[in-house]
């Protein structure tokens, strides 16, 4: 008996957009090689699970074969219920593991920082996707993340530095990738709505008044100036005049 393939719909419109921008990040920065086993950060937002569909789907027309894992870092506080994110996976049939963590156990929730609470999670990213053989991480941080740490870390540490779309760590053991470097978040919530995710409901006592969230602000009125002011700051780290330097 011949076995009936059901046939999946071709990317287009906002879905074939992102898939393009996605595809040129890879392309740019070398972030995806044959056989690479990547370990996909989910938190459960909206940028996170956008990262996991559109990199499931280029796995279906390019010639680089990859694996992926979702892994969702259950922090005894998270946006989304890790019961209903695992049934999410199970739906769409996803390789996925979900790892707890308690991060409350020596901090009250009202105490947690922002930088706590990140660091916790990259080290237990870092130790699950060393256990499952993953050679990269995918991490959902988009072109705004990328613009507002620039500004971050200008502001408030005094230094030029941003986030990397491609990073390698432990003497190359491990590497980050970040494939939506090159998407604005705007286009990333049409995505989402249309895809119709989990809709995550954060406790996070710093998440509505927090320092990101101030410099978030400030491009948007930036932006009413020059339109350009987004891709002006991304484009900033790399035409550093090192001749005016200090």
């Amino acid at each position: 008996m011949l076995e009936i393939k059901e046939k999946r719909k071709k990317p287009k419109g906002l879905f074939l957009n992102l898939i393009k921008k996605v595809g040129k990040a890879i392309y740019d920065y070398n972030m995806i090689e044959n056989n690479d086993r990547i370990c996909v950060a989910v938190s459960g937002g909206k940028d996170s699970l956008s990262l996991l569909k559109l990199l499931d789907e280029r796995k279906r027309f390019v010639p680089i074969k990859y694996e992926l894992l979702a892994l969702h870092i259950d922090m005894g506080y998270s946006c989304i219920q890790p019961k209903i994110l695992e049934e999410y996976f199970k739906k769409n049939n996803y390789n996925y593991h979900i790892e707890r963590i308690d991060i409350l156990r020596e901090t009250k929730i009202e105490d947690l920082s922002c930088f706590w609470c990140s660091w916790n999670r990259r080290k237990a990213i870092f130790k699950t996707a060393e256990k499952f053989g993953c050679n990269k991480v995918a991490l959902g941080h988009h072109f705004d993340d990328i613009i507002q740490t620039i500004l971050l870390n200008l502001f408030f540490h005094g230094e030029i530095s941003s986030m990397s779309p491609k990073q390698e760590l432990f003497e190359g053991k491990l590497t980050i990738i970040r494939p939506l470097c090159y998407i604005e978040e705007r286009l990333l919530e049409a995505f989402s709505k249309r895809c119709n995710f989990p809709s995550p409901k954060c406790i996070c006592p710093n998440s509505l008044d927090s320092k990101r969230t101030l410099i978030e602000n400030i491009i948007r009125e930036l932006a009413k100036v020059d339109p350009k002011i987004k891709k002006n700051i991304f484009m900033s780290v790399k035409r550093i005049k090192k001749d005016y330097l200090l």
